[in-house]
């Protein structure tokens, strides 16, 4: 028996929503659909100038949100990751903790410095648009790691947001060869179409000989095999992982176990906020391979919670409409 079903790494980052126009977004520079990297000064004028906005806070960060999921499944889960010990470093840390998700946070004193923080923007097309400061999370290494919650837990799940940094990415591959030494599964997400366009050498890097378990929507899928077509995206990936989802937004999303493909229906609804839509489905496809789910089982749980968050703002639900999807 393990301790944890998922140990996952990643960028701890408090995220602040904002309900905005696209036209907003343009007049602030902001490129539409996509998460891309701040200074500190850059993202203070933004926050600045949207002052009269209702914000709303929660410990985010695409790990964070996942693990979160899990937890509120029914999962047990560890996150390792890095905050300040400002007053944002502490909110996060008891945030993450009052959602039930273990932590090195809880043992490790934090040094002093800036915690890392995700300006989310929502538009009424249901799209989201990431601006971060990575802040102290970008000194994220193998110190915040926990060799032991590795070793005890089922899967180990690499956030793909981790290549931006060389220590950040250094500590997902040694918390990879962790994890495969102690002969436990690895997971890893590409995170962002960014990610992929930016940084496809260090996330290969990161993959090394291959994952278990490898999760991305469809456009970061087509970059990563340099192609168009999807079918030949698909053989692509299976070089790089034994099994993989690939979402496809509102048209559900395709599994592969290792042996055959596997069509996951999309659950239609009306989408309001896509954040947090692709950490969902990879925490309730992770609870349900690690608590007896078949891989088709799993993704039905994925694409009906993906699909359940997308109805209401923010990434995350609450415990009892979760709980209530394994119904």
């Amino acid at each position: 028996m393990t301790k944890y079903d998922v140990y996952a790494l990643g960028n701890a980052l408090l995220d602040t929503e904002f309900e905005v126009s696209p036209e907003t977004l343009e007049k602030l520079g902001i490129e539409k659909g996509v998460m891309t990297l701040l200074d500190r000064d850059a993202q203070d004028k933004i926050v600045e100038s949207l002052a009269e906005y209702d914000t709303k806070r929660s410990c985010g960060g695409s790990a964070a949100n996942t693990l979160i999921a899990i937890s509120q499944f029914g999962g047990k889960a560890f996150y390792s990751c890095k905050v300040a010990n400002d007053e944002p470093g502490k909110f996060y840390t008891k945030d993450l903790l009052d959602c039930g998700v273990a932590t090195n946070l809880d043992t490790q004193v934090a040094d002093s410095g800036v915690t890392g923080k995700c300006l989310v923007f929502v538009t009424p097309d249901a799209d989201r648009t990431m601006n971060t400061f990575l802040g102290i999370s970008g000194n994220f290494s193998d110190a915040e790691l926990i060799p032991e919650a590795i070793a005890n837990a089922e899967y180990t799940y690499i956030e793909g947001y981790l290549v931006s940094g060389e220590n950040s990415k250094q500590a997902a591959i040694k918390a990879k060869e962790i994890a495969q030494a102690a002969e436990k599964k690895v997971a890893f997400t590409l995170a962002d179409f960014n990610m992929v366009k930016f940084f496809k050498s260090g996330l290969l890097e990161i993959i090394g000989d291959g994952v278990d378990f490898l999760f991305a929507n469809e456009g970061e899928a087509l970059l990563m095999a340099d192609t168009e077509d999807f079918d030949t995206a698909v053989e692509h990936l299976k070089t790089l992982a034994k099994g993989f989802a690939i979402t496809r937004g509102a048209t559900g999303s395709v599994i592969f176990d290792g042996e055959k493909l596997i069509e996951i229906e999309p659950f239609p609804v009306k989408a309001i906020d896509t954040v947090g839509a692709g950490d969902m489905y990879a925490g309730a496809f992770l609870y349900g391979i690690t608590n007896g789910m078949s891989y088709e089982e799993a993704g039905r749980l994925a694409s009906k919670a993906s699909s359940k968050i997308v109805t209401s703002l923010g990434a995350r639900l609450k415990t009892e409409e979760v709980r209530g999807l394994l119904n």
